[in-house]
Parts: C-alpha cells; sequence; structure tokens
C-alpha cells in the first residue's frame, strides 16, 4: 500500500481514462454512495483537468466542478464516472463559478475543499 499526494487537477492513471481518449459529456457520474448526476462538461488539459456535474434534481440542479483527480475510475462501456467522495461531500462543496473554473484562487479553493491528504492506493 502506497500513499500517494492527492494531484487535484490530473487523472489518476489506475482510473483508465487518457487524457483526451474519450468525450466524457454525458457520462453518468457515480459517487461512492450513489449516482450524482451527468456530465455537462469535461476538460482533459494536463494539469487542469475537471469535470462539471449538473446533479438535476438531486440538488435542485446545482452543477458542481470535480477536479479529475477525484475520479477513480472511468467505465466506457456504462458510460459512468466514479468518484471517491460521497454525495454530501459533493453537495457541501464550493459552488461551482463558470466565470472563475480557470481561476488558480478558486482552483486552490477547489482543491484543499476534494483532497490535499493523500490518497492510498
Amino acid at each position: 500500500m502506497t500513499t500517494n499526494s492527492f494531484d487535484a487537477w490530473n487523472y489518476r492513471q489506475d482510473s483508465g481514462y487518457a487524457a483526451g481518449s474519450l468525450d466524457l459529456v454525458g457520462y453518468s457520474v457515480e459517487a461512492a454512495d450513489g449516482s450524482i448526476g451527468k456530465i455537462d462538461e469535461a476538460s482533459a488539459e494536463v494539469s487542469s483537468s475537471y469535470l462539471v456535474v449538473d446533479t438535476g434534481p438531486w440538488i435542485f440542479g446545482k452543477k458542481v466542478m470535480l477536479p479529475a483527480g477525484v475520479v477513480t475510475r472511468v467505465d466506457a462501456q456504462e458510460e459512468k464516472v466514479y468518484v471517491t467522495r460521497t454525495k454530501d461531500e459533493i453537495k457541501d462543496a464550493p459552488e461551482y463559478d463558470d466565470e472563475r473554473r480557470d481561476d488558480m484562487t478558486y482552483r486552490d479553493k477547489l482543491g484543499s475543499y476534494y483532497g490535499g491528504t493523500g490518497y492510498t492506493v
């Protein structure tokens, strides 16, 4: 068992996703405790990858931005993306701000919220 530092803005090597290999828009997103919505937008830029998820009626149509580092697995056959966070963790995340998604302060806030403590593989 190895502990790696959390790399918020890159897909994990063991996620089954090579940056840019698939268009993830429209895929369902599965939190650790159930479905949370569908991907509305996806970026596969190196050190800047993220997903924007439309949570639909689950949390009243709120959109959330998930750093690619929370993605544990991409299942192209089922068109699902699995993430390491729970529904409540995602619901309580900082509000998605389309105009600030490339702002480093905003990204640092998201990266700190979703990780920072490392993950175990």
